[in-house]
């Protein structure tokens, strides 16, 4: 659907010294863009400078520029007033005053990122970013965050304004009236002479890489872009059954008991070369009993539960259930994308088709997780007492 069709339409920008790329990039979706794209709401992040100079030139009553946009070409009304202007804050919640320490430089990529993050949340918004204002690595971590959480309905674009205009502090848009302003050096323009575009960026969006924890919850920049990256990088899991717990890509997903003996079955069978499986595989239940007692001890109340429930075997309801909500968790917790090779498939061979992990058995691993993203020595004990098989 083209942005401008979604009930909430946001614009965000970077700014510093320079407020006008607000009004100019304003300008350029709602008037001169074809289809118009016009902006429910304006999110402005900036320094306290920053901050300062939108208050004065572009919400103040005079010289007021945001409002005189609006009633310049009829403009429909846009949510922006100052506590839509997010100040960049320290550790001590100071206001920045300029971004020039490495510092800063962090804690700026990092209040860009959850910010794009919170606005992306919302299914039923289109958001436009301009990376124009402020200073460049400030336009960088707008750019590579809108990279992190984009959408397809979302854009990402520059704004183009030609000499001797951009040099003004006296322009802020096109007029659809003749004003007369003087440049830096002492000449004088007409503002509706002026021609503003818009020039849109293409990226890719890795969104689909990204674990649910950073799409749903806080994250730091450095935390989200190797997130990113391991998506990226060849699978590599690991069952941690004395912790209940996986690591695959390096993202841990906590499992129940039930679940976690019935996915450390599947990835033992792929570890040790044995063939895909099904309810009725032979052995198959008590692989998952064996699996089970590591997890759980002997000493459990579930372990009889479940010793009765699989007395006969592996009924296909009990498969189906297992395999259905540890695909579900993995899905959960990873994504789409990243979840992707640590899923169980099954083989495609109707109609008696077997399911099991296709991800490489060398990339498998057992035993405690020491650390995020470390890997324990393998053990790969024989499933149940049965020798490997093909």
């Amino acid at each position: 659907m083209d942005p401008g069709h979604y009930h909430r339409r946001i614009l965000l920008a970077v700014t510093g010294l320079s407020p006008q790329v607000v009004t100019e990039t304003l300008y350029a979706l709602a008037v001169t863009r074809e289809p118009p794209f016009v902006p429910t709401e304006i999110v402005v992040v900036t320094t306290a400078e920053g901050a300062e100079r939108v208050r004065l030139s572009l919400l103040s009553e005079d010289p007021g520029w945001f409002q005189r946009l609006r009633r310049d070409y009829g403009l429909p009304p846009i949510a922006f007033g100052p506590e839509r202007v997010q100040v960049l804050r320290d550790g001590d919640a100071s206001p920045l005053a300029d971004i020039r320490r490495l510092m800063d430089n962090e804690i700026a990529a990092d209040r860009i990122t959850e910010q794009v993050r919170e606005l992306t949340a919302d299914p039923d918004s289109a958001l436009h970013v301009s990376i124009a204002g402020g200073r460049k690595t400030m336009g960088y971590y707008l750019g590579y965050a809108l990279s992190l959480f984009g959408r397809p309905q979302d854009r990402l674009s520059h704004v183009l304004v030609p000499e001797p205009f951009e040099s003004s502090w006296d322009f802020f848009y096109p007029t659809p009236y003749n004003r007369v302003i003087t440049t830096r050096d002492n000449k004088l323009v007409d503002t509706a002479d002026a021609e503003v575009a818009l020039a849109e960026i293409p990226f890719v969006s890795l969104r689909d890489g990204l674990p649910e924890r950073l799409l749903s919850g806080k994250a730091s920049f450095r935390q989200t872009v190797a997130a990113a990256r391991r998506a990226l990088e060849p699978p590599e899991l690991t069952v941690d059954l004395a912790g209940q717990r996986i690591s695959a890509g390096g993202e841990v997903v906590p499992m129940p008991p039930a679940d976690l003996a019935f996915y450390a079955v599947m990835a033992r069978r792929r570890q040790t070369g044995m063939h895909a499986a099904r309810w009725d595989t032979d052995g198959l239940a008590q692989q998952y009993l064996s699996e089970y007692r590591r997890i759980a001890g002997e000493l459990s109340g579930e372990l009889e539960r479940v010793e009765s429930a699989l007395a006969d075997g592996m009924t296909q309801e009990y498969f189906e259930q297992r395999k259905s909500r540890t695909n579900t968790t993995l899905k959960g917790a990873l994504g789409p994308q990243l979840a992707a090779p640590y899923l169980i498939q099954g083989d495609g061979a109707r109609p008696r088709t077997r399911y099991g992990l296709r991800i490489d058995p060398e990339a498998i691993c057992f035993g405690p997780m020491e650390a995020l993203g470390a890997r324990p020595q393998h053990d790969a004990p024989s499933i149940g007492g049965a020798a490997p098989t093909q």
